[in-house]
């Protein structure tokens, strides 16, 4: 089997891929892969150089969630079609909406791994205003669905969304997504640190709700600063409260060693389609402390602390729980563990992806 896919530089994405691929090269998958978003560093590809069934075509267009992206899309698209063209894939897996409805025949696989719209009605309770922008982009999400041969969500919940503001997939699936347990160290000696990461720019992250009040231990914000494109900036850190440290963007071997030392991990997070932070937290031996909103708890649920949404004081006395209680800390640690490792295994995403892929493409499967 040859597969196309499509991906990004920019966020969780590219991890997601990067496990993917891996584990499709050693099903004997053939890949060919395709990014946006800007150029990646040398230490994102590395991983690559030990492939040598990928073929990687890196880009700078613009992402369609970026505004003011309309003109890099059409040209991103038909630089697409120049690839399928070219290498003739048998199949087409696409991490971006628009791409769905590009005029070929070959099946394709859209992966909606988050949204503009959901994220804004999370974030901001409503939906977004009816810009000229928001209105292309609607369409060109909704195109792309209605393009896809199959449409996969990371969550129920996330599948749900793509249901209620564009439209039912005519086929859709729920994978959720992977990492590799050995990438990551659980066994070193835990410090009372609470550890939070993701794009610190994005309000649906929320990192600043551990800077609303003092917390019961030292906290540590990684994460980019750097906003892409032109949506809304708005983590204004003002003053950190005592004890709060706000960190860059680590490379992955620092980012593990940082886990491994952390005896708690506070997902924030308003708005989060499925979340590799706190996967790879859990795979470190952190107990997990998870804002109560619907995709944690279909992910987490038995394997977490969970607090009210947006609420600093609960989540400060969530924290509080378990920091005064190291018995009980240890004991969701290995809750977690044992739930990351039994249900979002990287080697089980890729299985299911074959199984889609097989489901899809039953002629290419039964050919490979």
């Amino acid at each position: 089997m040859h597969l196309l896919v499509t991906a990004d530089t920019v966020g969780g994405v590219w991890t997601y891929t990067r496990e993917l691929i891996t584990g499709l090269v050693e099903r004997g998958v053939k890949v060919t892969l395709l990014t946006f978003g800007g150029l990646p560093t040398k230490g994102q590809t590395a991983w690559l150089d030990r492939l040598r069934e990928v073929e990687y075509h890196p880009t700078t267009f613009k992402l369609e969630w970026m505004e003011g992206s309309e003109a890099d899309i059409e040209a991103s698209s038909k630089y697409l079609g120049s690839i399928i063209r070219d290498v003739k894939p048998d199949l087409l897996h696409l991490n971006q909406f628009s791409y769905g409805a590009i005029e070929c025949d070959v099946p394709r696989v859209v992966v909606a791994h988050s949204d503009v719209v959901s994220w804004w009605v999370a974030v901001h309770g409503e939906e977004p205003p009816q810009t000229s922008w928001i209105g292309w982009y609607r369409d060109r999400v909704q195109c792309g669905l209605a393009g896809a041969t199959a449409v996969v969500a990371p969550s129920k919940w996330m599948l749900g969304q793509v249901e209620r503001w564009y439209m039912k997939p005519s086929r859709a699936a729920v994978i959720y997504n992977g990492r590799t347990p050995e990438l990551f160290n659980p066994g070193t000696t835990k410090k009372d640190k609470i550890i939070t990461a993701g794009r610190v720019w994005d309000l649906g992250k929320n990192a600043r709700l551990l800077l609303a009040t003092k917390m019961p231990a030292p906290v540590e914000i990684l994460g980019d600063h750097q906003q892409p494109g032109k949506l809304e900036n708005a983590f204004h850190a003002g003053k950190s409260g005592r004890g709060v440290q706000l960190r860059t963007q680590q490379d992955e071997r620092k980012m593990a060693e940082i886990l491994a030392s952390a005896a708690i991990y506070a997902g924030t997070s308003r708005y989060e389609p499925f979340g590799l932070a706190p996967l790879e937290a859990a795979l470190s031996g952190c107990a997990l402390v998870l804002s109560d909103i619907p995709s944690f708890r279909e992910l987490w649920d038995g394997a977490a602390v969970f607090f009210h949404d947006n609420d600093a004081e609960d989540l400060r006395s969530s924290l509080e729980f378990l920091i005064g209680n190291p018995g009980l800390r240890q004991q969701y640690a290995r809750r977690a563990s044992s739930h990351a490792v039994n249900k979002f295994h990287a080697r089980r995403m890729a299985d299911h992806y074959m199984e889609l892929y097989s489901a899809v493409a039953p002629e290419v499967a039964t050919a490979a």
